[in-house]
Formats: C-alpha cells, structure tokens, sequence
C-alpha cells in the first residue's frame, strides 16, 4: 500500500536541507578533539562496542525483523536506511543529560561519522538486496553506493572535519557557541521535519497507524542493542548510558538528506525516516531524564 505514495517535495529544497545538515554537523564537531580519537586506541573497548552495536547488529537485527513483520517494501527501506545510518549529534546532549561518559559518545559519534562514509551505503545496499521486494523497487531507481558516499562526505565529513579544526584553532569560540550550536541543531531537525511534512501532512496522519509502532518497536530495539550489549561486557554504568544512546539515536537527518535526494517517490520511506527522528528524540530524552535522576546502577553492571 506505502509502496505506491509519492511525496510532495519541491527539489529546491535540496540544497537547502544539504546545507542545514551541514551547518548540524558543524556545530555539533565544535566540541570534538584530536585527542578524542587518540583517546579510544588507548581505551577502545566500549565505543568499539558501540560501533559493532551500531554498524553490524543494529542493521543485522533491523534486516531481521522486517523479514519477520508483514510490511511493505518502502517501510523496510525506511527502516534499513535508519537502521544503516551513524550516531546523531543528539545523542551526545542527551548522555550529558543522562550523566553517561561524554568522552564516549563524542568520540563514537566522530568516528561513526567518518565510518559512514563506508558502512552506510554498504549496509543499506547489502540488506536492501537480500529482501526480493526491497530489491525489486530499488531496481527501478538508479542509485550507485557512490553517490551515497558522495554525498555523505559532503554534508558529514567535511564538515566534522572542519568544526574539529575551528575547534582546535579557536576554543573561545566553540565555549561560546558549542552550547547554541547544539539546541540549534535541534531546531534545524525539526526544520527538517516541518519541510517533510509541510506538503504531505495528510498523508502523515492517514498511514500513521502503518508505522508508529513500527518506529517505537524498532527504536526500542536499538536502545536495547546498545544497553544489553554494554552490560554483557561489563561497561562502567556511565559507559553503558553512552553506548545505549549512541546507538539508539540515529542520524536521521542523513537518512531525510538520502530519501530526498535518491529516493523522493519513495513516501513510506520519506515516513518512517522522518518519524524516526522525531520518535528517538522522545525516548531519548526520557531515558535521559530517568538516568539523571540517579537511577541506580544495576548491581550486574559492576565490575
């Protein structure tokens, strides 16, 4: 049924969105150092985790339960491309929130970013072949890995590795502007949202029973890729909190920047991208919030 809508976006908007996306990455790399990559070779083990969780479980698992679920092709679509997606910058905010380790989740959300440039048009287009129906509708759109990586060195590499640089040169800039920059970033996702939905509001609230427990299911699943992995290799419970958010917030702006950009006829992928988004910055911040309210730390987690 999704695999027949067509989404109503004017294609100007695309370099806007690129460019928003952009300025998102730039902001949220103001803070990251040099030193954070450095410090993962002496101390790998749990954003090493949370990269297994996030580029090789995450989309194993997400493959998996759309094989299980009865769901139309452009929905598995949508949720693969999430599911293939890095970590958001939000996570970050909200593992500060939580009293997680922030050192964690900066230097996964960096080097998640840069792996991207690989691993997220390669898990999309591996797992989107295995399916006969996903595969079958991508057929008919001539999209090459290429151009996914692409475009995402140009609105997530380039600009991670520039806000780094001004970082480094200028921190009184980034003591001032780190802060803004981030709830910024919050304001141009929701822009994101609002261009995506402005033309296609009724459509939205017409299928909504189609996905939205579908988007709560599947990012339940991946805060729980996240926790029950960190727990099983005995993280500090400050780790745990950073891993469990990186991997259950996705960078679903990426996943809106591809759809417009490849997939525009695509209007159940366009929904779950972008509801996504929306979703797993609710569940976020309310795991956020319980953490900081001094949840304890379960006593399997020690040691």
């Amino acid at each position: 049924m999704l695999d027949s809508l067509r989404i109503n976006f004017d294609p100007d908007s695309f370099l806007l969105l690129n460019a928003l996306l952009a300025l998102m990455m730039f902001g949220a790399s103001l803070s990251v150092r040099w030193s954070d990559f450095r410090a993962m070779s002496s101390a790998p083990k749990a954003a090493l985790l949370g990269l297994v969780c996030q580029f090789l479980l995450l989309p194993l698992l997400t493959y998996a339960l759309t094989r299980l679920l009865e769901v139309d092709a452009s929905i598995v679509l949508g949720m693969i491309l999430v599911a293939s997606c890095p970590g958001g910058s939000f996570s970050n905010i909200m593992t500060w929130l939580a009293r997680g380790h922030l050192p964690t989740s900066v230097s996964m959300t960096g080097v998640s970013t840069l792996a991207a440039l690989v691993f997220t048009p390669l898990n999309f287009a591996f797992y989107a072949s295995l399916n006969p129906e996903t595969s079958s509708l991508l057929a008919n759109i001539a999209v090459a890995p290429s151009e996914v990586m692409r475009l995402i060195f140009m609105v997530l590499v380039v600009p991670l590795v520039l806000g780094v640089y001004v970082g480094q040169k200028n921190p009184a800039f980034v003591n001032k502007a780190d802060k803004p920059f981030r709830w910024l970033s919050m304001l141009l996702f929701l822009t994101f949202v609002v261009i995506a939905f402005s033309a296609n509001g009724e459509l939205f609230l017409d299928y909504a029973q189609y996905f939205f427990g579908l988007v709560v299911l599947h990012n339940a699943v991946a805060l729980l890729i996240g926790y029950a992995c960190a727990r099983a290799a005995k993280l500090e419970y400050d780790k745990v909190k950073a891993v469990t958010l990186e991997v259950g917030i996705q960078n679903s702006g990426l996943g809106l920047i591809i759809v417009f950009n490849f997939f525009p006829e695509l209007g159940g992928m366009m929904i779950i991208t972008a509801f996504w988004g929306v979703w797993h910055l609710v569940s976020g911040l309310a795991l956020s919030l319980f953490w900081s309210r001094g949840a304890a730390m379960p006593a399997a987690a020690v040691g």
